[in-house]
């Protein structure tokens, strides 16, 4: 029997599919499952490692001899705001297949609403063969805030089906072919997008980031003739009662979400109702499991080989 300490988890999503992969990962040290009711209880005092998303608020207090805590998604807000946070290094999760599925769903969204689709949808009830005239991507600019991995990747992907992009992000970054812009050149940004997408982390200076003021500052007059808001960062970034309203008012032509400030999105959110928003349910780029594991295992290994960690945030940023 190993006498490494077993890795804690506490993934609050898919818990058949997490107690199914459990069984072989590990197979080292083992683990520990909270969503196992055989772990009620159970001393954490001597866990090094922990993979968390949306984890008890009391898992800290109960692990408090943390060396490294593992996110089960590519954000880390889930728990950064829990009593007794150890300052450990925080590893974000980082593979290919969730980088493209998010880039698959925004580069969707972003062709739905350049040809339309709502409107498409609701020809298509009513049984009308009604044609449109769309422009080409090439008419259209797409601003990213948030140009980390998964932002860069979705950047050059609307690229190759041919928007313009642009980008924006706190710190200034450089990408080949992609005019970027920092938080001093928010305005220039924002003058210069038709759709904006939304993938920055929650931070306190990102919570209710996505307003009507700024809503109000995106290019009006476009090829699209209206803005586009696309979100697929963090819930609490937006204010949904300010996405309503411009959508009624025709300040925005449009919206696609895939997050929102409480989830489920209530049964009676006037979101629901809205002509030319599309919302899906949290999905945009759900975290493979096993990719997950394979994720955590390999960045234990480096750790006690003696090798840097890999997508450790910044405790301070929150990214």
């Amino acid at each position: 029997m190993s006498t490494r300490p077993p890795v804690l988890v506490d993934l609050k999503f898919n818990p058949e599919g997490i107690a199914r992969i459990l069984k072989t990962a590990f197979a080292d040290r083992g683990s520990i499952n909270i969503a196992d009711p055989a772990a009620k209880g159970r001393d954490l005092s001597g866990i090094d490692y922990a993979l968390l998303w949306k984890p008890d608020a009391d898992q800290f207090e109960r692990a408090p001899n943390l060396k490294i805590i593992f996110s089960g998604g590519a954000g880390v807000d889930s728990f950064l705001n829990l009593p007794g946070l150890p300052d450990v290094p925080i590893v974000r999760f980082v593979d290919r297949s969730l980088t493209t599925r998010m880039s698959e769903w925004v580069v969707m969204q972003c062709l739905m609403h350049l040809r339309g689709q709502h409107r498409h949808d609701q020809h298509q009830r009513e049984r009308r063969w009604g044609k449109l005239i769309a422009p080409e991507a090439a008419e259209v600019t797409v601003g990213i805030m948030g140009l980390g991995v998964l932002g860069q990747d979705a950047a050059s992907k609307l690229r190759v089906m041919g928007f313009n992009v642009i980008g924006w992000s706190r710190t200034a970054k450089e990408m080949e072919g992609i005019e970027t812009f920092d938080a001093s050149e928010l305005d220039s940004f924002l003058a210069k997008t038709d759709v904006l997408v939304g993938l920055l982390p929650l931070t306190p200076e990102t919570t209710g980031f996505y307003n009507a003021q700024l809503f109000a500052r995106l290019r009006q007059g476009g090829a699209l003739g209206k803005p586009v808001f696309i979100n697929a960062g963090r819930g609490k970034s937006q204010v949904e009662a300010d996405i309503v309203s411009a959508v009624e008012s025709g300040l925005l032509g449009g919206a696609s979400l895939d997050v929102f400030e409480v989830e489920p999105l209530p049964a009676d959110a006037p979101l629901w109702g809205l002509e030319n928003v599309f919302l899906t349910p949290h999905d945009a780029a759900v975290s493979e499991e096993n990719a997950l594991f394979r994720h955590v295992e390999n960045q234990i290994a480096r750790f006690e080989r003696g090798e840097a960690l890999q997508f450790v945030i910044d405790s301070e940023l929150g990214y």
